[in-house]
């Protein structure tokens, strides 16, 4: 790609981020991005076939990113053996989620798109994908404590639903609201103790290891 070729890809992608910041996807307009970047309709159609794709742009590899860390502490979870997993998840899930809130930092407009403003794109559903692995881990996890010998009493599934999404829809606000880093690493320190705590209750495991 030629210096001149590069810039004007720049421009392109700055105007659509401020676009799709300021609008949305569904009430972004590609007449204004092209207007704001300074080039011809039929330039961007060089680059883009889409303002779909134009977005994908923006964040499909932060995406990509963020779900492949948290599929992979998940992953990396259910390959230990049973009997280590009450005494690692704390660490396993909670460097996860750490590692996960400094990428999302590092990378703050980007995610501020896929939840706040990708309402008509693959984004907009990120934390339903999220709840549906996290409800799949803890069912997994139940098990586990089936097989060695800690059962946990019946759940309920609604409420279990609403407390899965209820704690990412918290770990988020961190970085909707852009909290300062220290603050949003302290907070997420205390939103997981409150989970884990409640987790611990309800699934009758006070006396002995943490549990999702």
């Amino acid at each position: 790609m030629s210096e001149t070729e590069k810039t004007t890809l720049e421009r392109i992608l700055s105007a659509a981020m401020q676009e799709f910041l300021e609008k949305g996807y569904q009430s972004a307009s590609l007449r204004n991005i092209v207007k704001t970047a300074g080039v011809t309709t039929g330039a961007f159609y060089g680059y883009y076939k889409s303002k779909e794709e134009l977005f994908e742009a923006l964040v499909g590899e932060q995406y990509d990113y963020f779900m492949d860390c948290f599929r992979k502490a998940q992953y990396d979870f259910a390959a230990l053996p049973p009997e280590e997993q009450p005494d690692n998840l704390s660490s396993v899930s909670g460097e996860c989620m750490h590692e996960m809130l400094l990428y999302a930092y590092e990378h703050l407009n980007e995610f501020k798109l896929i939840l706040c403003h990708s309402e008509g794109t693959r984004f907009s559903g990120m934390i339903d994908e999220m709840v549906e692995i996290e409800t799949q881990g803890t069912h997994d996890y139940l098990a586990v404590l089936e097989k060695i010998g800690r059962p946990s009493p019946y759940i309920d599934e609604r409420l279990e639903h609403i407390l899965i999404t209820g704690m990412f829809n918290t770990f988020f606000e961190l970085i909707i609201h852009e909290m300062p880093l220290p603050e949003a690493e302290y907070y997420l320190q205390e939103m997981r103790a409150f989970y884990t705590a409640g987790w611990m209750k309800i699934m009758g495991q006070q006396d002995g290891g943490t549990v999702r």
